[in-house]
Order: structure tokens, then sequence, then C-alpha cells
């Protein structure tokens, strides 16, 4: 009973995201009329909040109220916001409400993870038959948005329907934020604070960067961020823009690759090693943006398919195997700040860089509200090729130099 109450939890809480997130730069060029920097900016709300987060979860979560609690204030207060951002006319007055939206959205990813431990005797088994049901949530809000409701043709986006995807999340929101209450107690933590500031934003893993191997692999998880920002930004704008017919349903090929992919996941770190399993990740970065290039959503229909089955190699190799690296290289004193500087770094400083230049590159290559999307594809790919390039070569003569 408890892991079914965990998994609507779960359910439910990557439903919202999924619902809005991926038709947002669609939403925002061809219904509010922004611009590619104005649309950077509104993505880069996520890493705002990710920056965030560690403050509302340490100084809060931890220290003071129970996890469940916040959890259902913050989707209540999401829930309203979420309503003005429904509301909302034009991106001046979008903005403020979807900034302040993912400054209370983002803690709750961590949030969530509370609650099921805490529930949990053995995390390491039971976590992934809860966690899963967060990726099937965000499958069925793309199969709703595209199939069911058809809110993403070419046709509801020009009337202006694309809008009630935000009322789709508002309710969706309302429905989790009474539901926390319902959940088992987490209690907090009763941390005494005496490791501060620095031990609550995981910067007592600084330490770590003195390990050559880890400072490259540091780096280049930052840079490939970049890439990365293109990719949330850009792809439902992209595909809508071409006449792709049910953009988003289509999208969510992407979230059914990721788990499968996870779980070759640990097949592929076994046989072949971390350094590896890198290094697949972001070749398959180059190699999805050239198809996203090349594509077309006549012929070359096939490459957009390939592109975006291309992301559970593109996220798992790299994003989750680098979590697993980092779990394996940091000592039992700092494996918890490890993951968290590794998430600040990249979903919070990464992403917001990623998401300035996605906007300015595809300004760059729009003129009179036509994209020339080859060559904005074409940036991410070279990009995300010198990164894989410049990480091979600082292991050239290190061999096994990324094995934890």
């Amino acid at each position: 009973m408890i892991i079914t109450r965990l998994s609507i939890m779960m359910f439910l809480q990557f439903f919202i995201w999924g619902g809005w997130f991926v038709t947002l730069g669609t939403y925002l060029g061809q219904n509010l009329g922004a611009t590619g920097s104005e649309t950077g900016m509104a993505f880069s709300t996520q890493s705002w909040g990710a920056i965030v987060a560690p403050f509302i979860v340490g100084l809060i979560a931890d220290r003071f109220f129970n996890a469940e609690r916040i959890l259902g204030i913050l989707h209540l207060v999401g829930a309203a916001l979420m309503y003005m951002m429904y509301q909302a006319g034009d991106f001046a007055a979008f903005y403020p409400y979807v900034l302040a939206y993912m400054i209370a959205y983002m803690p709750t990813l961590a949030l969530v993870n509370s609650v099921s431990f805490n529930q949990m005797s053995d995390p390491s088994k039971e976590f992934g038959k809860v966690r899963v049901w967060g990726t099937i949530g965000w499958i069925v809000a793309g199969l709703v948005i595209s199939y069911v409701f058809s809110w993403d043709s070419q046709t509801a986006i020009g009337e202006g329907l694309l809008r009630n995807t935000f009322m789709l999340c508002a309710i969706a929101s309302v429905l989790l934020g009474i539901f926390s209450f319902t959940l088992p107690p987490t209690p907090p933590k009763g941390a005494d604070g005496s490791g501060g500031m620095t031990e609550m934003l995981g910067l007592d893993a600084l330490s770590l960067l003195k390990d050559r191997s880890f400072l490259v692999f540091f780096l280049s998880s930052v840079l490939i961020c970049i890439p990365l920002a293109f990719y949330y930004q850009n792809a439902n704008p992209f595909l809508a823009g071409i006449g792709v017919e049910n953009p988003t349903g289509k999208m969510t090929l992407g979230q059914v690759s990721e788990a499968l992919f996870i779980l070759a996941l640990p097949v592929f770190l076994n046989r072949f090693g971390i350094k590896v399993t890198l290094v697949l990740g972001m070749l398959a970065w180059v190699l999805r943006y050239v198809l996203f290039a090349y594509g077309n959503a006549d012929s070359g229909m096939f490459m957009l398919i390939m592109g975006i089955a291309l992301h559970g190699i593109c996220y798992d190799f790299f994003f989750v195997s680098g979590q697993i690296y980092t779990d394996a290289k940091a000592g039992e004193k700092v494996k918890s700040a490890a993951q968290g500087l590794i998430t600040l770094a990249t979903y919070g400083v990464g992403m917001l860089v990623g998401f300035w230049v996605a906007g300015k590159i595809t300004d760059a290559y729009t003129t009179e509200g036509v994209s020339d999307w080859t060559s904005i594809w074409l940036f991410p790919a070279g990009f995300a090729a010198v990164v894989l390039v410049l990480f091979v070569l600082a292991f050239k003569n290190e061999k096994g130099a990324t094995d934890a």
C-alpha cells in the first residue's frame, strides 16, 4: 500500500513537469511571440530553481518541518502560479510567474525522494519500482497532450489551445498538493547546522576537484549541459515548426528510451568501464543533433525519430553514469555533498549558461520568425564534439583514469 501511494506521488510529480515544460518553447514562440533570448530566460528558471533548491531543502525541510507537508504546500503554491501562467497574455506578464513556479517546483524533486527513502528499508532495491512511475507520468502527459487533446497540432497552436497545458498541470498540482498531506510522515532530520552553508550546498566536496580525472569529468559535465539545454529549449518548437504531427507525443519516445537504457547501463559499466560509457554518452549528443540538423518531417522523419530515441544514451550514459562515478569517487563523508555539488554545477550553472547560449544562437539564425534549424542544431553538435575530443585527449595517456 505504501509503495502504491509513493508511486502515485511520483507519477503526479513528473506528469506535472512533463505536461508543460516540453511544449514551453513552442508556446512562448508561437503564442506569446517570445524571442529566442526570452525563451532562454524562461527555460533558465529551471536553473535558478536548482540553485535555490538546496536552501529550501537544507534550511527548511531538513531542519524544521516534515518533508511531505512542505511538498504539499509547494505544490499548492505551484498550482496558483501555474494558473497565473495560464492567464498571462504576453512574455512580460508570464516570466515572473514561471520564475516563481520553478523556484517552488525544483525543491520538490528532492522532497519526493526524501519521502520515498524514508518509507523504504532497502532503497537500492525498492526505489526503482517507485521512480519508474515518474517516467511513466512524463510519458502519459505527452501522450495526453498530443493524442487525447491534440493541443500541439498546428491548428490548436494557432487557436491558442496549447495554453491549456498550464491549466491541466495546475489541476494536477492541486491533486498532488492535497495528496501530499496524506503521505506517511517524513520528519526533519533535526540537523544542528554545524556543517553550515558550505555543507548544505555540497561545497565541502570541492576537495574532489584535486583529483585530475574527477576535475576533467566535472568540467565536462558542466560543458555538456550547453548541448542539453538546446534539446529542452528547442526540440518541441523545432518539431512543431517543421510540421511533425503530434510532436509532444513523439517526444515521449525519449522517456521510453531513458527507461530502457537505464536497465542496460550496469551492463555497459561492468563490461566497458566508466570512461567508455561517458564517451558513448557524449558521442550520442553529437549524433542526435546531426540527425536533427538534416532530418525533416517527410523522407527524413526516421532521422528525427532516431534523434529522439537517442535520449536514453544521451542522458543515462553521461548524467546517470556520472552520478554513479561521483558516488564512487567520493568518500563516505562527502557522498551526499558530492551529489549536491554536481547537481548545482550542472542543472544550476551549466544549464543556466546553456539556455542563454541556446537563446542567442536561435535568435542569430532566425529571421522574421523563420528559423534556420540546420544551423541551429549544428552548433550544439559541434560543441558536444569539442567537449568529447577534449575529454578523450585529457585521458589519452591515463588509461582507466576515470575508473572509480
